[in-house]
């Protein structure tokens, strides 16, 4: 093959490859805003964001077709290797979860107009709390796989104790509320539904931590005690 030649379709894969990272982190950034304009719907009980939160949706589902069908490419055409083989795969796995964080953040909107009609429970607090935990969490995976950082990635995986352990004192504490006065059976369980979907939204921001360690070592990241070193396949 003319050396010319075999230049070309190096670069472009390595476009190829930039245009999937570039894609990936975009569909972050939407994920990220919806759950944060979803929890601020939730805390002011406005109804009115849905409709702005769903059109986001179309559009985190829309990228995230788009990256299936560019790793599909890549895979068909490339063959890629090593490193690369890593990313392309990561990424199919990574635009999963974002998708779902998407889904879960727009069922959070949906409650602020069902708990409009009732008055504020105490617990919303703790709901706030656990939103800002998750938030924290997948800011902080997103920018990680941006940079290709070990570190944070085992700490936001170790740390999804601590989601568990803000959603399991709401559970308590709202179904207290709700045994002891019966007008907050309504209200309590839309919180419990809101407390449960950030519980999972934790979890996937856990998944992503595990792909972006997955993407970066080689090394599954539940059997990681340190930090490893990339190779440099």
């Amino acid at each position: 093959m003319p050396q010319s030649q075999n230049t070309h379709i190096v670069s472009a894969y390595g476009a190829e490859l930039d245009t999937l990272n570039d894609e990936l982190a975009r569909l972050g950034g939407l994920v990220e805003t919806q759950l944060s304009e979803a929890l601020a719907a939730f805390s002011r009980r406005d109804a009115s964001a849905s409709a702005v939160i769903r059109e986001r949706e179309r559009k985190v589902n829309a990228l995230t077709d788009a990256i299936e069908k560019r790793v599909i490419r890549l895979f068909a055409l490339r063959q890629p290797l090593a490193m690369d083989l890593r990313m392309t795969v990561s990424a199919l796995k990574i635009a999963s979860d974002l998708e779902r964080v998407g889904d879960l953040a727009k069922n959070i909107a949906y409650r602020a107009q069902d708990l409009a009609s009732f008055a504020p429970m105490a617990e919303i607090g703790q709901v706030e709390r656990l939103g800002a935990l998750v938030v924290k969490q997948l800011r902080e995976v997103l920018d990680a796989m941006a940079s290709h950082q070990i570190e944070p990635v085992i700490r936001i995986w170790q740390a999804d104790d601590e989601v568990d352990e803000h959603y399991d004192a709401l559970i308590r504490d709202v179904l207290v509320s709700m045994t002891r006065n019966p007008d907050q059976v309504g209200p309590g369980a839309h919180l419990l539904f809101v407390g449960k979907n950030l519980e999972r939204i934790g979890d996937h921001a856990t998944n992503v931590a595990e792909s972006v360690h997955f993407m970066v070592t080689g090394n599954q990241l539940e059997s990681a005690k340190s930090p490893v070193e990339t190779d440099r396949e």
